[in-house]
């Protein structure tokens, strides 16, 4: 048999398959590829994880605030319906009669005790204080003109008694001499209480020309704008369609609280003191805690109705003069002696600082420069406000309005409160 076949064989067993290595080269480098995506990958998350940690996310901080001491209020005894009214109204007005040069108010307008709200045309007070000034002026100019003559009246009597020692003139020239100094002491006496004059009728020039300005009473809100420039204002009695008798109406948002008219029937199931639960009719969902401020002694005989006084324990913007209201009358639950000292359970934070994070009611609270995320329970709410049973103490910062980037140890700044 010929070699040639073997021969063949054994090369062909010698001869290298590119075909299949190829494909496992470039398997390799894929490999190797994919390996480098993610640990860039890696580094660029962990850096993104530093700046954000690093980086200072500015916040809005409150305290966790006690709840009201006492214990809570049963069920309503008796309800009214009234209106919100405000202790302290004022209609803003000048002391004097003049004409409007300035209106500085709108409604809406927050003002504080003191401020400017207006002026009048003071051209007339003006010339009054300057006269007045000017008789002051003349007056003391007067006063120094009579001294510098009693002095030298005062230094003639010396030089005239001298003489009387010497024989040279007469006693009769001394007494003259003596006369002529208490006359002008007198002269300058008097002219002093001119001087005292003078000065009072320029403190009353000047109050006249503060009368000019028109200020606020008290810090408040203006509900009314009742003048224009132009207009003539007047304390007194309006005069026809042209005058007003004041430019504002401002009223204390401090001082508001609730009228109720009760069934004199039924009036005995309310009390001084007695705890209360206010809703507005604009705002239906929101209770506001209330209690009785006083009950006005004396009846509507036309209604058969008691009026009652009734203070709010909230104050918010929300509640304006003129509200309807409807008050439910509490009885005063009676603790067991066991609870009696027991003190509220748990802190109030704002409604805005609590999120929702895997089906759990979170707060972020402010540890030094970091946010902390705890996890709370929650009780009842309280106007704006919701009780925390646990997971926050009293006095601890619990940040507001949360940003959606904020995380549990997420570096912040507090910009307000």
């Amino acid at each position: 048999m010929s070699p040639e076949p073997d021969n063949k064989a054994l090369l062909q067993q010698l001869r290298i398959d590119r075909t299949e290595r190829e494909p496992e080269s470039a398997t390799g480098r894929g490999k190797w590829i994919i390996a480098a995506v993610v640990v860039l990958a890696a580094l660029a998350a962990a850096g993104t994880f530093w700046f954000a940690r690093s980086k200072a996310l500015p916040v809005h901080v409150a305290l966790a605030r006690a709840l009201p001491g006492g214990a809570a209020a049963s069920a309503s005894v008796l309800d009214a319906t009234g209106y919100v009214t405000a202790r302290r109204e004022a209609t803003v007005s000048a002391q004097i009669t003049g004409t409007l040069t300035q209106v500085l108010i709108e409604e809406g307008d927050r003002v504080k005790a003191g401020q400017v709200l207006g002026r009048l045309d003071d051209t007339s007070q003006q010339a009054a204080l300057a006269q007045a000034r000017a008789q002051l002026h003349t007056a003391q100019a007067l006063l120094e003109q009579y001294q510098v003559q009693l002095a030298q009246s005062v230094r003639d009597v010396k030089r005239a008694e001298d003489l009387v020692q010497r024989n040279l003139v007469s006693e009769q020239a001394v007494e003259l001499a003596r006369t002529q100094v208490d006359a002008q002491a007198a002269q300058v006496q008097g002219q002093k209480k001119q001087i005292d004059l003078a000065q009072a009728n320029v403190r009353s020039a000047q109050v006249q020309l503060d009368y000019c300005t028109v200020r606020a009473p008290f810090t408040g809100v203006i509900i009314a704008k009742a003048a224009q420039v132009g207009e003539i204002i007047s304390p007194f009695s309006a005069g026809g369609g042209f005058t007003r008798t004041g430019i504002g109406t401002i009223v204390d948002m401090d001082s508001l609280e609730i009228e109720v008219d009760v069934n004199e029937a039924y009036i005995n199931r309310v009390q001084p003191g007695q705890p209360a639960e206010s809703v507005l009719n604009a705002y239906p969902d929101w209770k506001i805690p209330s209690h009785v401020i006083a009950i006005i002694p004396t009846a509507d005989r036309s209604k058969a109705t008691v009026k009652v006084r009734i203070g709010l324990d909230v104050k918010d913007d929300r509640i304006v003069p003129d509200m309807g209201v409807r008050v439910s009358f509490l009885e005063e639950k009676k603790p067991a002696a066991s609870e009696a000292a027991a003190a509220p359970r748990g802190v109030l934070v704002p409604t805005s600082a609590l999120r929702t994070e895997d089906n759990h009611d979170v707060v972020y609270v402010l540890a030094g420069k970091m946010a902390q995320r705890r996890t709370v329970t929650l009780g009842g709410t309280l106007g704006d406000s919701r009780q925390v049973l646990s997971g926050v103490s009293l006095g601890e910062s619990v940040i507001t309005d949360p940003p959606a980037l904020l995380k549990d140890g997420t570096a912040v700044s507090v910009t307000g409160s």
